[in-house]
């Protein structure tokens, strides 16, 4: 474990980490989040008869158009070349699970875009759904995959439903 924080220059200044002596890999990272919705909402999102129309479409792009601007939302985050970023979701009882996957060859990780994708479809999920219900709750926002660089490969522990 290094000693210094990599984003603090010698007199402890928030600095962006200098990547360009770093090589470029394929970098793979994927991240979820969960969305638990009420019986009712549910029913209402499985029928396509939400107000704002087509949530799961309207969360995926959201996510998609998230995962290419973490450069500019996250302070020290370098801004990525992305090769690809995709969502799913599937849907058991009331609950919807979100993955996203960001891949992308250079000299830094997609952790970030996974987990922002993740997240801004979750929010969109409450945006399209809050007419008829506002105790939505989004949890368990996680990475759950990474590979690529220095650090390896990292897989998440399972957790429970």
């Amino acid at each position: 474990m290094p000693s210094a924080f990599s984003h603090l220059d010698s007199s402890g200044n928030a600095a962006m980490v200098n990547v360009g002596s770093k090589p470029s890999t394929e970098r793979v990272a994927k991240a979820e989040a969960v969305v638990d919705l009420s019986s009712a909402t549910m029913e209402l999102l499985r029928r396509a008869a939400l107000p704002k129309g087509d949530v799961l479409t309207c969360a995926k792009l959201a996510g998609i158009m998230a995962a290419k601007r973490v450069g500019e939302l996250i302070p020290l985050c370098h801004p990525l070349n992305l090769t690809f970023v995709d969502l799913s979701f599937v849907i058991k009882g009331d609950s919807i699970y979100i993955t996203s996957e960001t891949r992308t060859v250079g000299p830094t990780g997609v952790e970030m875009e996974a987990i922002v994708a993740a997240q801004m479809a979750a929010t969109t999920i409450y945006d399209m759904c809050k007419a008829v219900q506002r105790d939505i709750v989004i949890r368990r926002v996680r990475l759950l995959h990474k590979r690529g660089g220095k650090s390896g490969e990292f897989n998440a522990q399972p957790l429970p439903e």
